[in-house]
């Protein structure tokens, strides 16, 4: 049997997809909710033309983009003292399961009472949900790292920091960017969340306002742009993993 290229198979998918999507609608007590993809379609033209879909965008990946960062920034350095020192993973891990527990939504009023109701507040609460998932991702990654890659390069004499740099580091390097697929996805579902702080602006604020009058085709219209802004992040993370890592996959084949 001929096997179809995966790119066939995806396009197939997406096709299958929309059909079963415009069918559903076709029904009057479904279509009340799920409009059709037409009318989603023109929702689209007209927030385009008006500038409210761009300016709504770009407030909302600036959002997403600061917090994940600032989750980042702070998530390598713990996760590798976390793998590295025993007594600080038995200070901070407890503190990091505990708040993992904890939906983001949760932290709203905390985060309201001591930032308001401006642009820090709303990275704020993407902060602490892409730094809990992408934490435990890459100590994940370090803790699993060889020891007998570490035992080699300390009989060759290799220092605490040469192993650090030369052996840890890009062996743990694929978690990272395990890491940094979910921060990003976990930034773009808590994005809704962060802008009921009180957001003019944003993805989010658009799916909220519109909910309220029940416009749906513009309820549906922002929960699709944040999943195709979000899927083309991964998949742009995914190739780089592929070009950056590809050592990896030479040197076990």
């Amino acid at each position: 049997m001929k096997r179809f290229p995966s790119w066939l198979l995806t396009v197939i998918s997406i096709v299958i997809g929309i059909v079963v999507w415009y069918l559903l609608s076709a029904i009057p007590a479904v279509g009340a909710i799920i409009t059709s993809p037409l009318r989603v379609v023109k929702t689209l033209l007209v927030e385009i033309e008006s500038g409210r879909m761009l300016s709504n965008i770009w407030a909302s990946l600036l959002r997403v983009l600061g917090g994940f960062s600032l989750g980042l920034i702070v998530a390598i350095p713990a996760a590798f003292l976390m793998a590295w020192y025993a007594f600080v993973r038995a200070i901070v891990d407890p503190w990091i399961q505990f708040f993992r527990t904890i939906p983001p939504i949760a932290l709203i009023p905390l985060v309201i009472v001591s930032q308001g109701v401006g642009e820090s507040a709303k990275i704020s609460v993407i902060f602490v949900a892409t730094f809990l998932v992408m934490v435990i991702s890459i100590f994940q990654g370090v803790r699993n790292v060889d020891p007998t890659l570490i035992r080699a390069a300390r009989v060759l004499g290799a220092t605490d920091k040469h192993i650090f740099l030369e052996v840890i580091v890009p062996a743990s390097f694929p978690y990272i960017l395990v890491g940094v697929r979910l921060g990003l996805a976990a930034a773009w579902t808590t994005l809704v969340a962060a802008e009921l702080t009180g957001a003019s602006k944003g993805l989010g604020n658009m799916i909220m306002e519109a909910s309220l009058y029940f416009r749906m085709d513009v309820v549906i219209l922002g929960i699709m742009v944040i999943g195709l802004i979000g899927l083309s992040m991964d998949k742009f993370v995914l190739f780089l993993e592929r070009k950056l890592t590809g050592w990896q996959e030479l040197r076990q084949g």
